[in-house]
């Protein structure tokens, strides 16, 4: 059964048990999908109102194709989330291969390297496609109904959080690497990525904050 058609009770169990997988890498693609989930329920709660139907017609048009991009990113991470398990789970089928023979000791090698790239690639496409979501934000949240402000806001920080859980991901599975070029190229794409998506959170959060500060008489 896929992990994404279990309820959210039994998801959580399967987390929350002696099994490594699903771990992080999962919860972190979820993660953001509930996060651009919430973008898009703003964006929603907007159309049809007299506010934003009274917005200039480019505005609406730009905040459509957004919403639109949004929801195409919101597939690809609900596929993300049982596609990390699977990486971790061929990584096991890799290193449990039998090495009684020189050969069999060279398919073993390869076939973990493989795997080890999987593993990489997975929670690095789980970072990098949050990371576009994360960047159509601030025009959801400046134009679309401003009674879902604190709804985009956990979105936000649901989408930065599977942004940074995945490059955790990156990390610890590039630890288990010996080409410095690979490592060296990822580490700088990574420190890119949660660079720029701290700046977009904090500044999307503070907005927020801002509106919801008590008006002093």
């Amino acid at each position: 059964m896929k992990l994404v058609e279990m309820t959210v009770e039994d998801f959580s169990k399967e987390v929350d048990s002696n099994s490594p997988a699903p771990g992080g890498g999962s919860v972190s693609a979820l993660a953001s999908n509930i996060g651009v989930s919430l973008a898009r329920m703003m964006a929603n709660l907007s159309f049809g109102k007299k506010k934003y139907e009274s917005l200039d017609e480019s505005i609406r048009l730009e905040f459509i194709d957004r919403f639109n991009k949004l929801g195409d990113i919101r597939q690809e991470l609900i596929l993300l989330v049982d596609k990390d398990t699977e990486s971790f789970e061929e990584y096991m089928k890799a290193i449990r291969m039998p090495k009684d023979t020189d050969e069999e000791m060279q398919v073993r090698k390869t076939a973990i390297k493989c795997a080890q790239a999987f593993s990489i690639e997975v929670p690095f496409k789980t970072a990098s496609v949050s990371m576009e979501a994360l960047e159509l934000l601030s025009y959801i949240a400046k134009y679309g109904n401003q009674n879902a402000i604190t709804d985009i806001g956990v979105g936000t920080l649901l989408i930065y959080s599977g942004i940074e859980g995945a490059i955790l991901n990156v990390k610890v599975n590039l630890l288990g690497l010996d080409d410095e070029e690979m490592i060296n190229n990822y580490t700088i794409k990574c420190n890119d990525l949660i660079n720029r998506a701290s700046d977009i959170k904090d500044e999307i959060i503070g907005n927020i904050h801002s509106k919801l500060e008590p008006i002093k008489a």
